[in-house]
């Protein structure tokens, strides 16, 4: 049988968390269009994930669409749009 190459294969080591609880004001974090934002996904949150090829890119947001947030990244000589929950974004610090 051949081999499955889900969504999340081959991530052992790089989505894990200790154990602790998942606090609210990740949640509830707000995000102004402009701010600079760094992906970090949480791996204790599936929904909203962006993809992990992405964890660590640098990029800013576009626009909010409902509780997720639109952000533009550069990778490569492309720019791509990834729709990433307030879970999984965090702000830049400079």
């Amino acid at each position: 049988m051949r081999r499955s190459r889900g969504y999340r294969s081959g991530t052992r080591r790089s989505l894990h968390k200790k154990a602790c609880r998942n606090k609210i004001t990740t949640t509830l974090k707000q995000f102004e269009i402009g701010h600079r934002v760094t992906i970090m996904p949480n791996p204790s949150v599936i929904k909203g994930m962006p993809h992990t090829r992405f964890k660590g890119k640098v990029g800013t947001v576009k626009e909010s669409r409902g509780i997720s947030y639109l952000v533009e990244i550069k990778d490569g000589n492309k720019t791509k749009f990834l729709l990433s929950r307030p879970e999984h974004i965090r702000t830049l610090k400079v």
